[in-house]
């Protein structure tokens, strides 16, 4: 989620390029059946070359799930193995749920998405660079809102769950383990922090100096502040909005946000390469904290796919068009080309291509469906890998379950 993201630009660039070469397949109904035998066995194939420790695929299309299988293990000790009821935090995806969550809270009529963020927040954020220019919740969505992520809050938005000591492999790792479990806080007490000028986390540099709705720059602190809008205009903290109004009519049983919402024994143990990690929280959850399995995972993708076809059941429809709509103009993406956003939706529109991946600590993620054939894909796995062929193995894996469903 936080210190990938150039690598996430990569990882969407290289699934469009494989929606492009999935159109080389001739598929039917018929033969359904034995393409999914085939992509069985090429994902055993995959997974015997080590690369990943423990990873799910799936494949759904507008009827529900096709496909949804685990792979290796969820902790290599005990050979507990990876199932598809196997949960594990998905890292950005998780704000396609924000998205959703906004556009539900809309339709409830409690938010607008172009009103001013400071009509609900209770305390002002302000880009200091442009104090008479309003932010509103839409900018926040699109990544436009000129709020940006810095080092400061790269390095105090994760807390370790339980402490651990600080070993020289831990460290060589990454310094997300420099916070121990005291150094949780609410949502909005972490905001405040960060946004405030006198906060303990602020720093000037949160704020671009561009006038807000000019620029996409992606931002995990304006994803985690429109959490914190959907709690205050909704007098239910976020967590217990999502579930009232996403996990519970979808059935998603094995999703929560925090540790304390879900079966923890389901929980994969984390991984780079065979270095196990520590588990983590995130103190601005909402923009990757989201901890799911790939069945409820394909039951939200599922939801996703029917609401573009005027069929969903969380949105209506007006929810659901606003949702995929790309929102900006092309100047806003500098160099990018065939690139738009929905509501913290990713889109490449030369693919017919829309969705989000995700990456964190011991967790990499994808999720995308083509709004031509209606089929989706995603992707889970345990483990951060630099072995040589794990870009390679992952885009393999990657492309073998896009043959499903691929253009005729």
């Amino acid at each position: 989620m936080k210190n990938i993201l150039i690598t996430l630009s990569f990882i969407f660039c290289f699934a469009c390029k494989n929606e492009k070469h999935q159109k080389t397949y001739s598929v039917s109904k018929e033969n359904n059946t034995t393409v999914l035998k085939s992509i069985d066995k090429e994902l055993d194939s995959l997974y015997a070359l080590g690369i990943f420790n423990g990873f799910t695929a799936t494949i759904v299309d507008s009827t529900g799930i096709v496909y949804n299988k685990g792979f290796g293990y969820a902790d290599i000790n005990t050979k507990k193995s990876y199932t598809e009821q196997t949960i594990i935090n998905i890292a950005s995806i998780s704000k396609m749920y924000i998205g959703v969550a906004l556009l539900k809270a809309q339709d409830m009529g409690l938010l607008n998405l172009d009103d001013p963020i400071n009509k609900y927040l209770p305390f002002a954020v302000v880009n200091p660079n442009f104090p008479d220019e309003i932010i509103t919740i839409r900018q926040l969505t699109t990544h436009t809102s000129s709020i940006v992520d810095t080092d400061t809050y790269l390095g105090t938005a994760y807390a370790n769950k339980d402490d651990v000591a600080l070993t020289e492999d831990l460290k060589r790792y990454s310094t997300y383990y420099q916070n121990p479990s005291s150094h949780w806080m609410p949502l909005a007490g972490y905001m405040q922090e960060v946004l405030k000028p006198d906060g303990n986390f602020y720093t000037a540099s949160v704020f671009a100096n561009r006038k807000p709705g000019t620029l996409f720059e992606y931002s995990n602190v304006g994803a985690a502040l429109c959490g914190l809008i959907i709690e205050y205009a909704s007098v239910k903290p976020f967590n217990e909005f999502t579930k009232t109004h996403i996990f519970q009519p979808l059935q998603m049983s094995a999703t929560g946000w925090f540790f304390e919402e879900v079966n923890v024994a389901n929980y994969s143990k984390l991984y780079f390469d065979e270095l196990e990690l520590p588990y983590y929280k995130i103190l601005s959850y909402p923009d990757g904290g989201l901890i799911t399995s790939s069945t409820d995972m394909g039951k939200f993708l599922v939801d996703l796919i029917q609401g573009y076809s005027g069929n969903g059941s969380i949105l209506s429809q007006t929810g659901y068009k606003e949702l995929f709509k790309s929102q900006l103009n092309e100047v806003a993406f500098r160099e990018k080309k065939d690139f738009n956003v929905g509501i913290f939706t990713e889109k490449q529109l030369a693919y017919n291509v829309i969705g989000h991946t995700g990456g964190d600590p011991g967790t990499n993620t994808m999720l995308f469906f083509n709004t031509e054939t209606k089929t989706g894909r995603i992707f889970m796995t345990n483990t951060d890998s630099k072995k040589e062929n794990s870009y390679p193995v992952m885009w393999s894996i990657w492309d073998a379950i896009g043959r499903y469903g691929a253009e005729q």
